[in-house]
């Protein structure tokens, strides 16, 4: 049975997974789940019978299915353990983790899909409401990115070292998803600098939302 991703070209979480995916070799079907189109296909019976959160990405890997985006990463890691993502030593990992979560918990979910569109949408913001609000929680979050990665002995070329962790894994997404909202990057030189090292790499080239299948 082939390994399906259940995917968007634009989803940031979905993105990650590509990248994973991408730097283990692993080449999955790639099953698009346009978040926008009739509604959104997410909501669709059918995909709702697979994945009752309505979201992307979800991985079905031999009948194996797996929601969000850190517990395919997880699943990733331990079924294809080369290259490593997350490093042995447990102060490192857990470093690495810190990051990750930083992104997946405490930046993403205040500027996903579902809230910007509950903003104006439930609530009546203008789109001018709704992106002061984004830039808000990116710049607040990016922030304390910046001041972590820029002040810790053990950022290197990447987050963590001179090695690819999960946390750039994270990372590029969601400098991607800052640059859709035109939020100005430039009071985050460490973030720039780690991102442009790794959207030099094929893995992370293959998996950019522009050169996907769905891409519009």
């Amino acid at each position: 049975m082939v390994m399906k991703l259940y995917t968007y070209f634009r989803s940031s979480a979905a993105y990650r997974v590509r990248i994973a995916l991408a730097i283990k070799g692993l080449t999955p079907e790639m099953i698009p789940v346009h978040l926008l189109r009739g509604g959104g296909e997410q909501k669709r019976p059918e995909y709702l019978a697979l994945n009752p959160q309505g979201l992307v990405p979800a991985l079905d890997d031999e009948g194996h299915f797996i929601t969000q985006s850190l517990a395919i990463c997880e699943y990733l890691e331990q079924v294809c353990p080369l290259p490593v993502l997350l490093p042995a030593d447990a102060v490192a990992r857990a470093r690495v983790r810190s990051i990750v979560l930083a992104i997946a918990c405490e930046i993403h979910p205040l500027n996903n899909l579902r809230v910007l569109n509950y903003l104006t949408g439930t609530l009546g913001l203008s789109d001018e409401q709704k992106r002061t609000w984004y830039h808000h929680w990116i710049a607040l979050g990016f922030g304390a990115l910046e001041h972590q990665l820029s002040h810790e002995a053990a950022t290197g070329v990447y987050c963590h070292g001179d090695t690819l962790t999960l946390a750039d894994v994270f990372l590029v997404p969601q400098m991607a998803n800052a640059r859709r909202f035109d939020l100005d990057l430039s009071p985050y030189p460490t973030l720039l600098r780690i991102d442009a090292s790794c959207r030099e790499l094929p893995a992370f080239i293959s998996a950019a939302p522009q050169n996907q299948p769905d891409a519009e």
